[in-house]
């Protein structure tokens, strides 16, 4: 994979090609079915074991992205959501949402080795290296739990004052985290385990996958209203907006490249290249798969994954569900790859 990203870097220079050309030729060089039942939110990779996590309702399924072949199941969640990495531990992390949950796994041997309580409808989560501990964001609940990465107990919550969609980790002592419904950004010390700053992404509404460049201090936050808002978090102000494709539910950043991510419901991935720290403009709109809103980033390689499924044709509409999902069609779920 490193010999991949290094031959990718010096073909690119070589070339000349412009990163236009670059972003453009991201296409789907390879879609793995898995199938199983239930619906899918985030996905993770384990850097460190080359193995792609991917919650599904109630488990987390394991797969190997060379081979697109399944490894294994977790099982023991309701509601799946994200999962996080603790390597120094040895320890895996994921959100129950339905039970208000985080389940902890050996990540050798994949198996269960307890749960806490953190908050009801516990979503996103992520490992903050700088306090060792895992922070869960909890919508319903509008705060963050904290979770000990060795012990795997509460230590503590973040009261945010508004529901949080995803988080990220500058790496050396501040979290960011979407507000999604007061479509703003808030920032938090892990140490102290409170909120120190917030600000407005106006006119973004809605904000959910969140992304980071740690370099230049920047955020980059999908908004479900087609842009996705980037912020400056030193100054803790908006900086720009760019249109991107509807039903976003993540954002990913690759400093190799300087590209931000957005992967849309609506069967495209936008992506906007950072020109400089204060100027974006957007490069491509690749086509996916309808459904495809979730995304992960390999930055050795620059590869991308995203999940999806095929659909039938919706219900009828009633008065409790007036817009109602359509079925996912059983067996069809699957992993896509894009490459540049």
């Amino acid at each position: 994979m490193i010999r991949l990203s290094r031959v990718l870097t010096l073909g690119f220079a070589l070339l000349g090609l412009s990163v236009s050309a670059v972003a453009q030729s991201y296409h789907i060089v390879r879609s793995d079915t898995l199938g199983g039942d239930g619906g899918w939110d985030y996905v993770a990779l384990d850097t460190a074991g080359h193995r792609l996590f991917i919650a599904r309702s109630d488990r987390v399924m394991v797969v190997d992205p060379a081979s697109g072949k399944l490894l294994a199941e977790i099982p023991g969640l309701n509601r799946a959501h994200g999962i996080a990495f603790a390597y120094a531990a040895g320890h895996g992390f994921a959100t129950s949402g339905g039970d208000s949950a985080v389940l902890m796994f050996d990540l050798k041997t994949l198996h269960v080795l307890g749960r806490t309580t953190a908050a009801p409808d516990a979503d996103a989560i992520l490992f903050d290296p700088a306090t060792k501990r895992i922070f869960t964001f909890n919508g319903d609940s509008r705060n963050s739990s904290v979770i000990d990465a060795v012990t795997g107990q509460k230590v503590g919550t973040v009261d945010l004052g508004a529901a949080p969609e995803f988080g990220v980790s500058t790496g050396d002592g501040t979290l960011y985290v979407n507000l999604e419904d007061s479509s703003a950004v808030a920032e938090i010390d892990p140490v102290a385990m409170k909120v120190t700053r917030r600000w407005s992404l106006a006119p973004c509404q809605s904000p959910t996958g969140l992304a980071i460049d740690r370099a230049h201090h920047r955020l980059f936050s999908g908004c479900r209203n087609q842009v996705m808002a980037i912020s400056d978090a030193t100054a803790g102000k908006l900086l720009a907006t760019v249109p991107i494709g509807q039903g976003v539910d993540a954002c990913r950043f690759d400093a190799g490249s300087q590209l931000a991510f957005a992967s849309n419901g609506d069967g495209t991935l936008t992506v906007v290249h950072e020109d400089a720290p204060d100027s974006y403009r957007v490069v491509a709109n690749v086509p996916t798969r309808r459904g495809a809103r979730t995304m992960e980033l390999d930055e050795q390689t620059h590869r991308l994954y995203t999940v999806t499924a095929d659909f039938g044709p919706p219900p009828a509409p009633t008065p409790d569900r007036p817009r109602p999902r359509p079925p996912i069609l059983p067996g069809t779920f699957a992993v896509l790859i894009l490459e540049p």
